[in-house]
Parts: C-alpha cells; sequence; structure tokens
C-alpha cells in the first residue's frame, strides 16, 4: 500500500498540473489578452499574488511529504476546500476546455480531502 503522504503528494502535484494545462490552453486558444487579467492592466502586485496562489500546490506536495501529521491532515483538507472555493468564484469560465478542467480540478481536490480525512493515526 502506498503510504498516504506519497498519496498526497502526489494528488497536489495533479492539481498543479491541471491548472498549467489551463493556462497552456488559454494561450494556444487565445483566450487571454497579453499584459492584461480580468480586462486591466497587470501590475507586478498581481503577478505577485497570482505566483503566490500558483505556488501552493507546489508547496502543498512538499510539505504533504515533510509536515508532521495530524497538522499536515488538517492543512491538505484546509487548503482543498479552499481552492475550491476559490475556483467557484470564477465559474463559469470562457473556454469548456477550462470549466472541463476545473471540474478535473475539484475531484482531485475531493479527492485530497477524502484521503487526509480518513488518514489513520500512526500506530
Amino acid at each position: 500500500m502506498v503510504d498516504v503522504r506519497v498519496t498526497l503528494s502526489g494528488l497536489w502535484v495533479a492539481v498543479m498540473l491541471t491548472f498549467l494545462l489551463g493556462d497552456v490552453l488559454r494561450i494556444f486558444a487565445g483566450d487571454f489578452t497579453q499584459g492584461e487579467i480580468a480586462g486591466q492592466k497587470a501590475t507586478q502586485g498581481m503577478w505577485l499574488l497570482i505566483a503566490a496562489i500558483m505556488l501552493t500546490p507546489i508547496i502543498m506536495g512538499v510539505l504533504s511529504l515533510v509536515l508532521p501529521y495530524p497538522a499536515i491532515r488538517w492543512a491538505c483538507i484546509v487548503v482543498a476546500v479552499l481552492w475550491v472555493i476559490f475556483n467557484l468564484m470564477g465559474l463559469p469560465y470562457a473556454g469548456a476546455y477550462d470549466n472541463f478542467l476545473i471540474a478535473v480540478s475539484f475531484v482531485f481536490c475531493a479527492l485530497i480531502v477524502w484521503y487526509a480525512w480518513t488518514w489513520p493515526p500512526p500506530a
């Protein structure tokens, strides 16, 4: 059986790759205007905020491997739920592919919550 820590880390990597795939498809589909976010000129502060938000799944992937139980259990549950809420605020997205990938990310986040919630305490 795979350690829950490895499973959680892998799921966080899957969340990150899903969002990256959406960004790549958005570029190739032409569904963005360079230098703008939501119709306004992007500032360095906005880019920094986006970088911090998108870094979250990467940080969670690492923390899943190193943070002690039960702290990582609760961190995974809280952060996955916050990701779902954050992405629900943007629905519906313009592209069908975006909506599909957000739904896939919801499945990954649900799996993160489920694995963390059902994670038995160490013996």
